[in-house]
């Protein structure tokens, strides 16, 4: 068996999150640059066995779609092609911001540190990595 990934992708930058081998604990990973995504990937994917990728759906309240969907949409298609053997999968990643803002305030970490939007990136997408995992196993 092998890794679940979680992309919260971002214009600017994305938050990745893994999880074991076993699929049972997500764990943040790092934060990349947009443009680097796909050399990232590559990179990772030659040294972990990877089944699948869990990649945010910006939906808002209403539950409209985020203009930000037109990237994901492009980058999912450039994803397949590079990797077509991984499963693609979408979740939905609502609040997913404002949880990891919440739990990295209550981590004890300086304002400094909780204000790095790079950490929200990779605790958002630990979150929406969690989620699915438990939707999974529902």
């Amino acid at each position: 068996m092998g890794q679940i990934l979680a992309i919260d992708y971002g214009k600017a930058r994305c938050g990745i999150a893994a999880t074991d081998d076993m699929q049972i604990i997500a764990s943040g990973l790092d934060t990349v640059s947009t443009p680097l995504l796909t050399e990232f990937l590559k990179k990772y994917f030659s040294e972990n066995k990877v089944d699948e990728v869990v990649i945010g759906l910006p939906v808002d309240l209403k539950g409209n779609i985020s203009e930000v969907e037109t990237d994901i949409l492009q980058f999912i298609e450039i994803f397949e092609k590079e990797f077509p053997t991984v499963k693609v999968n979408r979740f939905d990643e609502r609040f997913t911001s404002k949880m990891a803002s919440f739990f990295i305030s209550q981590s004890g970490k300086n304002k400094k540190q909780r204000q790095q939007k790079g950490l929200i990136d990779k605790v958002s997408a630990t979150i929406i990595l969690q989620n699915f995992l438990e939707q999974k196993t529902r």
